[in-house]
């Protein structure tokens, strides 16, 4: 059988195109939108009905298309925006393939209506991208573009559409983030005669949060500021207490295009460090400014893709930004805030979040396919794995009531008394708080943590204490966890300079697959104070251990750790030796229901103040939330709530 090579109709063409670059109803929005906000619009006003199956609707007041180049505007690859070869390397506009016009006219009915200020418009009506009808318009100067019947003529395409409420909440999310992206501009989306999004547009980025997310989440929202030679960053985080269950809520804009990240996003969420629960991702708009030459976003037909030089780089400033303001803030939750929070959760959510939730209560729960088909295939499967596992406990929380606050005197050679940790009134101190203070632990942020006085108990688990302000309430098991977790992170980073000899070497022996993998990172484990000499072919020796294992667990803990460095074999060294930190202190901390006697109870709190970060365990739970004075007069009615 023999082919012969004919060159395919525009049409057919433009239809290819559009596979690529209309993938739903809401890249028609996106396209039409980013074309408006390229010509100079002040107000954009965006009409769907039937999640834009039905129709859409883009009305712009920017500088319109001429009347002699409305129909050129349709011809593939037709720009305004890309000239010569050199401008492609310095793109400071949203579009500049011409391709997104006339694919969307290949699959659907177009009516577009353009004029330039003080001038006659022009009118232009396409069916699957044949020119039906045109005439003379109205001068009203921007461009009013309504595109109907989508996938009219390529049923096919209809079987991947998803529900209407899920279409719904993707154009939901397009509007946002480009009103995140453009403050300057006023933006409208009206969903079958509801308005569901609404922006001013003067320009002031946290009106646009609050236009987004409601006005309580953007109270919460501290801003950033960074730079460095190549790159300038700035925008809004949230609070610790203000997450979500995915990344979906994380905005980065380049140069005022938001884009699809997962380095980036990764370094927002590092930037928190220990601050954020596991498995809980911060609320962000964070926009870079870089020249464009740094910059290549010709990778993907929409354009959300892109490359970044130096992106290790971005990402590193991206966080150091995030740590240094998270850091300015005292975060000692207050009780009664996050009862009613937790009401207003749901009220407080996107209105596309909102539909969303709104449609899975009474679906028949089949969302979790659709759930996942509508996550960004374009990272890496391994990567999405990192993303969401990369925060978890790498190890099982083994329970072990024989330890006590006052562990980490066991663990030291040089200390062996089991005496509290704290000043004993002769000058001399034992070896934790000390080693708090000595590693420069009394941070603005312990300086800031209060002076408590400890007043009693309640079911072995937590702690009352009282000052001043009012009544503070302390999960124990997260206070002495955060204690333990510093204590190792500073230890395990002064590898090799203390080490226990065994007198009877340990002996553990592998599959020889993984016994393969352990061999040829024996000098990445040896870096996190695991120390294997081989031992036949599948075996390997331990002669000598850190001093911070515990005698008769050595053994145990150190198979634990290669079990966890076999399954996350790409961490870097960093990262292994802070999961075999949080490990640790999982492990060895005080659990529930275990009563502390007055003493310990007071020590445990001394030691808390002197931690880096006192207000979060190693996974962000909180460590102590408080009712103020204020808030115990109100539940007992001693101050009257205004009515």
């Amino acid at each position: 059988m023999t082919t012969k090579i004919k060159v395919m109709s525009s049409t057919l063409a433009n239809q290819i195109a559009a596979g690529e670059v209309i993938e739903r109803p809401a890249s028609v929005v996106k396209e039409l939108m980013e074309n408006a906000i390229d010509a100079g619009s002040t107000r954009i006003e965006v009409f769907v009905e039937e999640a834009g199956l039905k129709s859409i609707q883009v009305i712009d007041d920017g500088e319109g298309i001429p009347r002699e180049e409305v129909m050129s505007a349709f011809e593939r690859h037709a720009t305004s925006k890309l000239l010569s070869d050199e401008d492609l390397f310095r793109i400071r506009t949203l579009g500049f393939r011409g391709e997104a016009l006339p694919s969307i006219a290949s699959v659907s009915k177009i009516t577009v209506e353009s004029a330039e200020e003080g001038k006659v418009g022009k009118q232009l009506i396409l069916h699957g991208g044949e020119i039906i009808d045109q005439r003379t318009s109205s001068s009203r100067q921007g461009v009013n573009i309504k595109v109907e019947e989508l996938f009219y003529n390529t049923p096919a395409r209809l079987k991947y559409v998803k529900t209407l409420q899920t279409e719904l909440a993707h154009i939901n999310d397009t509007v946002n983030r480009l009103a995140l992206s453009h403050p300057g501009i006023a933006f409208r989306l009206v969903s079958d005669g509801n308005t569901m999004i609404k922006t001013v547009g003067n320009g002031d980025q946290k009106q646009a949060i609050a236009g987004v997310y409601g006005v309580n989440i953007a109270k919460k929202m501290r801003e950033i500021k960074e730079s460095s030679f190549d790159f300038e960053i700035s925008g809004y985080v949230s609070l610790p207490e203000i997450t979500r269950s995915n990344n979906k809520y994380i905005t980065v804009i380049i140069n005022g295009r938001y884009i699809k990240n997962f380095v980036l996003n990764k370094a927002i969420v590092d930037g928190f460090g220990s601050k954020l629960m596991i498995g809980r991702y911060p609320i962000a708009v964070i926009n870079i400014t870089l020249d464009p030459q740094l910059l290549d976003v010709n990778v993907h037909p929409t354009k959300q893709q892109i490359r970044i030089s130096n992106e290790k780089e971005l990402g590193q400033l991206i966080s150091s930004a995030i740590e240094k303001r998270m850091n300015k803030e005292v975060r000692i939750p207050n009780a009664l805030d996050n009862l009613s929070q937790r009401k207003k959760r749901s009220a407080s959510l996107p209105k596309d979040e909102q539909t969303r939730l709104a449609f899975e209560q009474g679906s028949n729960r089949n969302t979790s396919q659709e759930s996942a088909a509508d996550t960004d295939s374009s990272i890496p499967e391994g990567l999405k794995t990192e993303e969401t596992d990369s925060n978890r406990t790498p190890f099982g929380d083994y329970v072990d009531e024989s330890f006590s606050p006052n562990y980490e005197s066991k663990i030291l050679p040089s200390q062996q008394d089991h005496s509290p940790l704290v000043d004993k009134g002769d000058g001399h101190e034992e070896p934790v708080l000390k080693t708090l203070e000595k590693i420069g632990r009394a941070t603005e942020q312990s300086k800031q943590f209060p002076d408590l006085e400890y007043i009693g108990q309640m079911h072995g688990t937590y702690l009352f204490a009282q000052n001043e302000e009012g009544l503070y309430i302390i999960d124990q098991h997260a206070a002495q966890e955060r204690i333990k977790y510093e204590y190792y992170r500073d230890t395990i980073d002064q590898t090799g300079t203390e080490l226990q000899e065994l007198l009877i070497p340990i002996v553990i022996e592998y599959p020889s697959n993984e016994a393969i993998t352990i061999k040829d990172n024996k000098d990445k484990l040896a870096e996190a104070s695991v120390y294997l000499e081989d031992f036949g072919q599948n075996s390997f020796i331990i002669r000598h251990h850190p001093t911070w294992m515990p005698a008769g667990q050595v053994e145990d803990t150190i198979k634990e750790m290669i079990d966890f460095f076999l399954e996350k074999a790409t961490l870097t060294v960093n990262r292994f030796r802070e999961a075999t930190a949080i490990m640790m202190s999982c492990k060895r901390s005080i659990k529930a229901n275990h009563y502390l006697s007055d003493e310990e109870a007071r020590e445990l709190l001394t030691q808390l103040k002197y931690t880096k970060n006192p207000y979060n365990c190693p996974h962000g739970r909180p460590v102590t939330v408080n009712f103020t004075t204020n808030d115990m007069e109100k539940m007992f009615k001693r101050i009257q709530d205004p009515h």
